[in-house]
């Protein structure tokens, strides 16, 4: 597959992950407005869980195309080692929350929903960064 269609898909597949990236943190925080309501929480929980898993799917296939790229295309640099230290951030955040999700459902306590919306900012943070780092390339 040439060069500009790897980055193309890899971009597409970066794309799905980083909606879920940002979107289960804010499932979290409706779990935690969502009171002792069963029919909510069960609602809001089968939700994350489906998105959880469509996350993995689309940070496998991210993966794939993007050690195709630094592997076949010669994608070097210091710029690369810290992209993706940030993103192996990115995915311990998305993993955490991936966790805290499966234990709502099991009925665990959350933190609070002003915690949350914080904890909803860390991608955020961490992602603006990486975009820095793609687009610039610093070192």
């Amino acid at each position: 597959m040439p060069y500009l269609w790897t980055k193309l898909f890899h971009v597409l597949f970066v794309i799905a992950w980083m909606a879920t990236v940002f979107y289960l943190p804010r499932i979290l925080v409706n779990l935690a407005e969502a009171g002792a309501d069963p029919a909510v929480r069960e609602r809001l929980a089968l939700m994350g869980r489906r998105l959880y898993r469509f996350g993995h799917v689309m940070f496998g296939i991210a993966l794939v195309l993007g050690l195709t790229l630094w592997m076949h295309f010669g994608m070097k640099g210091g710029w690369v080692h810290a992209k993706l230290t940030l993103v192996l951030l990115l995915l311990a955040h998305f993993i955490f929350t991936g966790r805290w999700i499966k234990r709502a459902a099991a009925g665990a306590t959350l933190p609070s929903p002003t915690a949350l919306r914080w904890f909803n900012e860390v991608p955020l943070v961490l992602a603006i960064p990486v975009l820095w780092l793609v687009y610039f390339k610093p070192f």
